[in-house]
């Protein structure tokens, strides 16, 4: 599913390179989940850009599915996003101006997908209701929890069925009670699904409960136990 090898993402500021990653590597099998654990500052959300194609390496390659992701044009990259990725930000980036159900439809109208208006509504529908939000779909995100919010950014993730998710810090704002219940969801969601799913995490408990855990540090990446 993933093949990163020697992949290196170096800054260039004035006067001064700041190597971020360097010789990286990591493999990871569809229908995967896997944590990332490290220090802040460690390089952890730039290689979830680079696996996302919001950003290019300095070297080495990235293949997903098959495809080598690192060649791609801007226009290239932004299709494969729509159509093979999702995103679980730690902010959520939910559009305020739009209810809970208008913002999980949002990717699948924003990629010309060929398919009738009633049909993305319904997927979105069931999605909310999977993670409990059928309640709650003509809420503006100013109404929602923090839990609320983030169980309506895996249901905008998962809307246009991908086949890798990328989480950056999910429970990061949330209390210990709402972090058990989104950690269910994710892993949940990876059975039943079988998406594969990365999730960078501060939190070492919902790092053990994925299971596979790589720690990055110096740039690069050890499997832990």
């Amino acid at each position: 599913m993933i093949e990163a090898r020697n992949l290196s993402r170096v800054y260039e500021t004035p006067g001064e390179s700041v190597k971020v990653l360097e010789g990286l590597d990591l493999t990871v099998g569809e229908g995967e989940a896997v944590a990332l654990v490290g220090p802040s500052g460690s390089g952890k959300t730039t290689l979830l850009n680079l696996l996302g194609a919001l950003d290019r390496p300095s070297g080495g390659s990235i293949l997903i599915d098959g495809k080598d992701i690192t060649g791609f044009t801007p226009e290239e990259a932004s299709h494969f996003r729509n159509r093979s990725l999702g995103f679980i930000f730690q902010q959520h980036h939910l559009l305020p101006q739009l209810s809970v159900l208008e913002n999980v439809m949002v990717p699948r109208l924003a990629g010309d997908w060929e398919e009738p208006a009633e049909e993305t509504d319904k997927r979105a529908r069931e999605l909310l209701k999977r993670v409990g939000l059928e309640h709650r779909l003509s809420h503006l995100p100013w109404q929602l929890s923090g839990g609320e919010k983030l169980r309506t950014a895996v249901a905008r993730a998962l809307v246009n069925r991908p086949s890798l998710v990328l989480a950056d810090e999910p429970t990061g704002l949330l209390d210990q009670a709402s972090s058990d219940k989104v950690a269910d969801l994710l892993l949940q969601l990876n059975r039943e699904e079988g998406v594969t799913m990365i999730v960078v995490t501060h939190n070492i408990m919902l790092a053990r409960r994925i299971g596979r855990t790589f720690a990055l540090a110096q740039g690069k990446l050890e499997e832990v136990s």
